[in-house]
Formats: C-alpha cells, structure tokens, sequence
C-alpha cells in the first residue's frame, strides 16, 4: 500500500506507511479525501488480491504451492505495486502524463493477463493438453462464480469514485451495459461459429465486458459503454478460443485471452469514447485524437515492464525451489496431492 499510494517518484511510492504506520483512525489519504484512509487502503487491497488471484488461472494444475507462494508474493511488490503507482499514485509519471484507468484496466487486467500469458509459457502445458478433454469441472459454480463477480465488480467500478456521486452511479450504469452487451457478444459469437450458445460462453462474455469497461467506466458515457462490452465480448471470444489454438500455449483459464486482451480493448477504447462532462478528459470522438495515443503508452509500458519483471521472476524461482510438480503429482490433481484434500 505504501509503495503504491504514498509519494515517492515517478515510478514507486515511499515507506510512509511502511506496517500502515502512520495511519490512525482519522487519518485521510489525498487520493481519498471523502472517506477514511483505512477504508480507502482497505478497497485498494481487494485490487491487490484479485491481481496475483487471475495469474494463478494461467498456470493451474501445474506450479507447486511453495513457487506459488514466492511468485505471488515477490509479483505484487516487483510488479503490482510500481504499475499501481505509475498509474494511480500521486507523482505517478503515467497517471501524470494523462493515462486514463479508472479501476484497473491496465494495473489489474492487463497486468495480470501478460504475466499470466508469461507464465503459461514459462510452465509449459500440462500433461495431456491437446490430447484429452478439458472441460470446466463444475458449470454450476461457474456460473455461480460469475454472478458474484458482476454483483462484486459494482463495488470495485463505482466505488472507484471514493464517494456517493453522480460519477459512481454513471460508472455503475456502464458497467451494467458493458458487461451485458459483452456477454450477448460472446454468445452469439459462438452460436455462429460453433453452432450452440452456452453458459459456459456467456459467463466468459460477461467477464470480458467486466474487465473491459474497467479502464473506462468512470470516463464514458452509456453509449461507449455498450461499444466497449460488445466489441469485447466478440474480440476475447476469438482470442481465447481461437488465438490460443493457433498460438499454442496453454492458458487453463483464459487469463491472457480475456482479461488482457481485454483490458487493452477497455484502454484503449476509453481514449475513444471518453466525454469531458464525465470523467474531465474528453476522447477521440469530441476531437481529441492525443488520448489514442496516450492510453498507448499506458498499454504499451504495462505490458513491457509487465513481461520483463515476470518473465525474471519466474526463471529466479524455478533456479530456487523450482516451478513446476511432478507428472505424477500433476495426473492425481494438486489438490490431493500437494494437500491432501478434495472439493468435489
């Protein structure tokens, strides 16, 4: 939290609230003034959570526990928290340059998705991909799992307004619409190429359009929120089922094909359908082409500095304790055999 959110340079925070030293009952954060900083850091961690948690899709089934544990730990500090501030914290020289991320577009998806994508290819497939049938375990938790998402995003979108604002409600309405409109994409997108809609397809959809109206939620109005969810939704729907297959690496679940393509769709589109009267940066629809470009450099920083400090990270940790489990452990289910217990 310190490093992310505290003043330091332009490219990572200081130890000012090293332990969350410094920080009372009444103390306030400038980046969140209308809210107590407890509350404010406490939001921030569900980012910091949830960023690692969508690597882990990429590589599943495959890295040991004790890697698992090193890799989360030394990523959110090497990688997370300097893109967090690059972008969000004050002094930070994207978000100083005019990097539009209004809840996570390039600091949670993008970021997340390239070091999965990384990872993935770091690890290798796992034992009989391409050989034998995959399929999602349970399609009931699925969907379970992605209803609480899109309830829970609400709080991350339009709590992103630090305040019960005019701004937050718009965000949550976009959000709404995106992921609505992302969801249809993906199913009917399916329906034409592979012949039957499914649950499965429209869960995936919904996330993508979660992810993509991220960036762009607190900048855009309803109408590019219903862009951005449909273009999403068609576009990740080919990058993960088509893109992959053609590419060749083995992302278990879809890390890189929905939530940094993803993510880079939002961010990128936000420099598109930004309006002024929202969010105070006007797109390249009310004449401000610069923002394309901006929002370019925001991507295109995240994913070089993203793939460079992973790809490190990785190889340090395999030379150490080593990455991946045996195929024996793998073939049982890492489940049983790295803890001994099963979820049925």
């Amino acid at each position: 939290y310190s490093l992310a959110f505290t003043p330091g340079n332009g490219f990572i925070g200081g130890l000012s609230r090293f332990f969350l030293g410094g920080m009372g009952l009444d103390s306030a954060n400038p980046l969140a003034p209308t809210i107590p900083e407890s509350t404010y850091m406490t939001f921030q961690m569900t980012f910091a959570i949830i960023t690692p948690a969508l690597i882990v899709g990429s590589f599943a089934d495959r890295m040991k526990f004790s890697a698992l544990l090193w890799f989360m730990g030394i990523w959110l500090l090497a990688v997370y928290a300097p893109i967090a501030h690059m972008v969000w914290g004050p002094g930070g020289f994207l978000g100083g340059d005019g990097v539009l991320d209004y809840a996570g577009g390039t600091v949670v998806h993008i970021n997340a998705g390239i070091a999965g994508l990384v990872a993935a290819l770091v690890m290798g497939k796992r034992v009989g991909y391409g050989k034998e049938a995959m399929p999602p375990h349970n399609l009931v938790l699925t969907m379970i799992g992605a209803s609480l998402l899109w309830v829970g995003w609400f709080g991350f979108n339009a709590g992103s307004a630090v305040a019960a604002s005019d701004r937050a409600g718009m965000a949550m309405a976009a959000t709404q619409i995106a992921t609505a409109a992302a969801a249809l994409g993906w199913m009917f997108a399916e329906w034409i190429a592979r012949g039957k809609p499914t649950i499965l397809g429209i869960t995936s959809g919904a996330v993508a359009g979660l992810v993509a109206i991220t960036p762009a939620s607190g900048f855009v109005g309803p109408g590019g929120a219903l862009a951005i969810g449909l273009i999403a939704g068609v576009v990740c729907f080919w990058t993960a089922v088509y893109m992959k297959e053609m590419i060749g690496y083995d992302d278990s679940l879809d890390a890189f094909g929905v939530h940094a393509i993803g993510g880079i769709i939002g961010a990128m589109l936000t420099g598109v359908f930004a309006v002024k009267a929202i969010g105070g940066t006007a797109g390249a629809l009310e004449g401000n082409m610069a923002q394309i470009l901006i929002q370019a450099k925001g991507v295109g920083f995240t994913i070089v500095y993203d793939a460079i400090v992973t790809f490190v990270i990785l190889k340090v940790i395999d030379r150490v304790i080593g990455l991946r489990v045996t195929e024996e452990q793998e073939r049982e289910g890492l489940d049983i055999s790295l803890h001994g217990e099963q979820v049925l």
